[in-house]
């Protein structure tokens, strides 16, 4: 079997690392893309996962527009011809055309009902869509989604970064942290570039929270580009970590994680982590998933923020019971499904 995987975002590395091993192991033919944005290539190499670095990332509407058209160009260069029996992404916005111009299965992870444009572009074109139970199915019906292609499960696609996850304990050493206070906060900011959330990357939202908690932990902060890590660089008690890094083991180790983004907040609840949302846009109903179950506190007001975190760090929580399906089987078995049709 013959199998295409494009990587277009950051954390979808470690989705499909795994899933990349397994196909592998078993001596099927997998060729993975990836497109020049964020940590993209650093985790690729981190991973030790072969790819060809395939298009960029824009900043402005008409930049990412240029950037998408070119990379569907180039992909269809690269793909065609080659004699794929599948293709699989998450929320890639170009293999979904690519893999429906030229007559690829594709099989399509989702998990943001509010990427209104990326859902329209892609849903209607794939063959078969995998995304958490807690989404709206009626907003995906509306972009044009079969509900006879999608297939739900119980969690959230962040279940997939730890198959086989073994805590680094001495990550705090292993990176050289000079941590002067007791307690440790992870933080990472909002997703500024993002067609979705349309915000200023020159500016953050935890900027106000950074200058209040400083004065009672170490603050680690994992910025999405150079110009995040500029609005934090050179405060106190502040560290501003260099990607790639073992995120897992860091949110592990640390007391608290404050998030303006999704991934990494999510996977804070499933390692039971105290965590904190304070996403500037509409509430994912992937982070509802885990409000609900008590493993996520999610607010944007300043005072609540600053209260909830020194209450979490001064008072660790009892693990929760955290039930959730074999989302790795299910693309498992649904590639191997759509290869046979």
């Amino acid at each position: 079997m013959k199998i295409w995987i494009d990587i277009s975002n950051s954390p979808h590395v470690r989705f499909f690392k795994d899933i990349i091993k397994y196909f592998e192991n078993e001596g099927e033919d997998v060729v993975v893309t990836g497109r020049d944005f964020g940590d993209i290539h650093k985790l690729m190499d981190m991973y030790d996962i072969d790819f060809i670095s395939v298009g960029g990332h824009g900043v402005s509407l008409e930049e990412k527009l240029k950037a998408s058209a070119d990379r569907v160009v180039e992909l269809a260069d690269l793909i065609s011809g080659e004699n794929f029996d599948v293709a699989l992404a998450k929320h890639s916005i170009e293999l979904p055309r690519v893999a429906f111009g030229l007559g690829i299965p594709s099989l399509f992870v989702l998990d943001n009902e509010h990427a209104v444009a990326a859902n329209k572009l892609t849903l209607p074109l794939c063959n078969r869509i995998i995304t958490p139970n807690s989404l709206d199915m009626w907003k995906l019906i509306q972009y044009g989604a079969d509900p006879n292609k999608i297939l739900s499960y119980n969690g959230t696609c962040e279940l997939m970064h730890f198959n086989d996850f073994k805590c680094n304990k001495n990550i705090f050493k292993d990176l050289g942290l000079d941590l002067s206070l007791e307690k440790t906060i992870l933080m990472r900011p909002e997703p500024s570039l993002a067609s979705y959330l349309d915000a200023d990357c020159h500016k953050s939202v935890l900027s106000p929270v950074v200058d209040i908690l400083k004065e009672y932990a170490n603050i680690l902060i994992l910025p999405r580009f150079k110009e995040q890590a500029d609005i934090f660089e050179g405060i106190k008690n502040v560290t501003i970590l260099e990607p790639p890094v073992d995120t897992s083991s860091l949110i592990k180790q640390v007391d608290l994680v404050i998030g303006a983004g999704g991934t990494m907040n999510r996977e804070a609840a499933i390692l039971q982590t105290p965590v904190i949302s304070c996403y500037p846009g509409t509430t994912l109903s992937v982070d509802q998933f885990y409000i609900d179950q008590g493993l996520m506190y999610r607010t944007n007001d300043l005072d609540e923020i600053i209260d909830n975190a020194l209450k979490f760090i001064e008072t660790p929580r009892n693990n929760l019971n955290l039930k959730t399906d074999d989302l790795f089987q299910l693309i498992i078995d649904n590639t191997y499904d759509l290869a046979k049709k």
